[in-house]
Order: C-alpha cells, then sequence, then structure tokens
C-alpha cells in the first residue's frame, strides 16, 4: 500500500470514464471537466461505466501514477446515477 500524505484531497469524478485511457488523457479530463491541474498533489478518481473498474490518477511530486485496482468488492459503493454524463 502506497501512503497518501495528509492533506490531499481525493476527486471523486462524476459520470463514467473511457478505461482504455492512461495517465496523459486522464490529466486532459482533470484539465478540462474539473478545471484543475493534475500535478496538485491530489488524487483523481475515475469510474469505469459498469461501475467494476476505477482508475486513480496521482502526481506525488517526484513522479505520475495511475493505478487500476481491483474493485470487485467496493464497487458496489459507487452507485450509477441515472443521468451520468460520458467523459
Amino acid at each position: 500500500m502506497i501512503p497518501i500524505p495528509s492533506g490531499v484531497r481525493v476527486w471523486l469524478v462524476a459520470g463514467h470514464t473511457d478505461m482504455r485511457k492512461g495517465f496523459d488523457g486522464l490529466a486532459v479530463l482533470v484539465q478540462e471537466r474539473l478545471s484543475r491541474d493534475p500535478h496538485s498533489g491530489h488524487l483523481f478518481v475515475f469510474r469505469g461505466r459498469r461501475g467494476d473498474l476505477i482508475k486513480v490518477l496521482w502526481y506525488d511530486g517526484q513522479g505520475a501514477s495511475c493505478w487500476d485496482p481491483d474493485i470487485r468488492r467496493i464497487a458496489s459503493l459507487w452507485r450509477t446515477s441515472p443521468r451520468a454524463p460520458e467523459r
């Protein structure tokens, strides 16, 4: 497990995201859709269409990371929205 420093905000990106995107594609979404800096040190969490995949984007000041953890056990915590736009 990677320790997350205190003060780091976690952004849950509404809707669903194309899970084929890597760091660069997700960083563009952070800039365009959230008007945030992907190199800010905050965590950005993106959800796949079916709700069984997430990707986490994080820049820790030394390097960029993009994870796609297995979330089958916690997928039900992030319910789908009837009007969730595709990103």
